[in-house]
């Protein structure tokens, strides 16, 4: 049976799988969701055997059903290759009865390599079935992770170009530096003097663009997204939490048919909300376990059911994870608002004009799988520096956050269920904050000295990705303001 999207905020109209990669984003601004959840209708214990590719066919298939099964596995052989610095994709680490699950051995080595490495097969695959003439521009917002990773799938992809965004001042230097040296005719890296929201609230803005659309489509191009606003990209993180119950089982970890919990750091709410959906499949999860920064308005919002933009933002040292608006929550706030479009487009308003919302009653009663809280900066360095003492495995400071709060959580709650930890960024790319949090006397040296000596202390080889950055020439240094995005990006594209 047929898996349609249709928008949060409302358009009666349907599309298919394929259509809905390649817009992105619906034209009343709402995201794109499935019209049913498929069922993962296989034994769980089959799963045990799966390896990452095959997991991710049987994920997708059953989400993706215009993609034929010829080109869904073309676009996954083409994703999880050797990019990826380990056969397994994503390793099951376990450290004092822990799981952390490493989603950083690609070619980024950040978590976003895990959908980015196949949302461009996918995008280019839908192009050619719904025979788009147009060349596509992919258009996206990055608090760090994201622009990287997109470029990389992305660099030199015949019909396609790709437009990023980042703060000037919000990312890692390691970040920055895989930005700005990034190769391919077809990328262009642009710093804004604003926030991680700025970024994506302009972004967002030019989708909705009419008027820009018509010029764009008038000299031959068309936006798309790899955001996690895009299904294409959201699909592909259902699959790696399948994956990591299936290895769960056949290591002898679980019994079939036991639940586990998901602890998951985020900001912008997709790689938790693709647990949840990986739930709503028939995955035998428990606890969703959303930890936040000091950027806490998703904490705020599990505690109170308000969620409130209005606030300061923070820069921390979990920069991927400071944002105050969530995009990815508007799909869940459809899901428990009774999947009501018009009720979710009130919302959204209210979000747009006051810079906030409240959550009835009754949606509170449909959160109760998920637990929020937040780790401080101290916080953060705090569970570096113990389970680097206690174990000699380091994390980068965005797992940190999410073992900070699992702590707190099996404090307040004496919950021992297994739990898997959604590893997202190798600490080569946050190395100064790493090291910082394991002995403040790292901080005298320079940056890649500082990567060597991780290397060092944590036994593990520099990555690829870093090494090629140590010398790399930047190619890309424009720095604007954040109103000035349109202009950039018809200078860009010669409009």
């Amino acid at each position: 049976m047929q898996v349609l999207y249709r928008s949060t905020r409302g358009t009666d109209k349907a599309y298919t799988a394929s259509e809905a990669i390649l817009k992105g984003l619906s034209e009343d601004g709402g995201l794109f969701v499935p019209d049913r959840i498929p069922k993962l209708d296989l034994p769980l214990s089959a799963l045990a055997g799966m390896t990452y590719q095959e997991t991710a066919y049987e994920v997708m298939r059953r989400f993706l059903t215009d993609f034929t099964a010829e080109e869904l596995k073309q676009c996954i052989e083409n994703a999880y290759d050797e990019k990826f610095d380990t056969p397994k994709i994503a390793p099951l680490v376990e450290k004092n009865g822990t799981f952390y699950l490493e989603l950083f051995h690609g070619a980024t080595i950040a978590f976003k390599d895990m959908a980015l490495s196949i949302l461009p097969h996918l995008l280019t695959t839908a192009a050619k079935k719904n025979q788009v003439k147009n060349e596509i521009v992919i258009l996206t917002a990055t608090s760090g992770d994201t622009g990287k990773a997109a470029m990389a799938g992305f660099a030199d992809v015949p019909g396609t170009r790709i437009i990023v965004f980042y703060p000037k001042n919000g990312v890692s230097p390691i970040q920055e530096k895989q930005m700005v040296t990034q190769k391919g005719k077809n990328t262009y890296v642009v710093g804004i003097t604003g926030n991680f929201d700025d970024a994506q609230t302009g972004v967002k803005k030019m989708f909705n663009d009419k008027e820009l659309a018509a010029q764009l489509d008038a000299a031959g191009f068309q936006f798309s997204s790899a955001n996690s606003i895009n299904i294409g990209r959201l699909v592909p993180q259902v699959v790696y939490y399948v994956y990591a119950y299936g290895k769960l089982l056949a290591e002898g970890k679980i019994h079939e048919g036991e639940k586990i919990n998901v602890v998951v750091p985020t900001g912008n709410f997709g790689n938790i909300l693709a647990a949840y959906y990986a739930k709503l499949m028939g995955l035998p999860l428990g606890k969703f376990i959303c930890a936040s920064n000091e950027n806490k308005v998703l904490y705020d919002f599990f505690s109170t059911g308000c969620y409130d933009r209005n606030r300061a933002f923070m820069l921390t040292n979990s920069p991927s994870m400071d944002i105050l608006i969530s995009s990815n929550l508007e799909r869940l706030i459809y899901r428990i608002a009774g999947n009501d479009p018009e009720k979710n487009r009130r919302l959204m308003e209210g979000l747009a004009k006051d810079g906030k919302y409240e959550i009835t009653d009754e949606m509170k009663q449909n959160l109760q799988e998920f637990y929020g809280n937040y780790a401080t900066e101290e916080e953060t360095a705090g569970a570096i520096r113990r389970l680097y003492e206690e174990t000699g495995y380091v994390m980068d400071t965005h797992t940190a956050v999410a073992e900070a709060v699992y702590e707190k959580y099996r404090q307040e709650t004496k919950d021992e269920t297994k739990t898997v930890i959604a590893s997202t960024a190798s600490p080569f790319k946050f190395t100064r904050s790493v090291m910082n949090s394991i002995d403040g006397k790292y901080d005298a040296l320079s940056d890649f000295e500082l990567v060597d000596q991780l290397s060092r202390i944590a036994g593990v080889r520099v990555p690829k990705a870093i090494e090629e950055i140590r010398t790399a020439p930047v190619l890309h240094d424009r720095v604007i303001a954040a109103e000035e995005m349109p202009q950039a990006v018809k200078e860009i594209l010669g409009v």
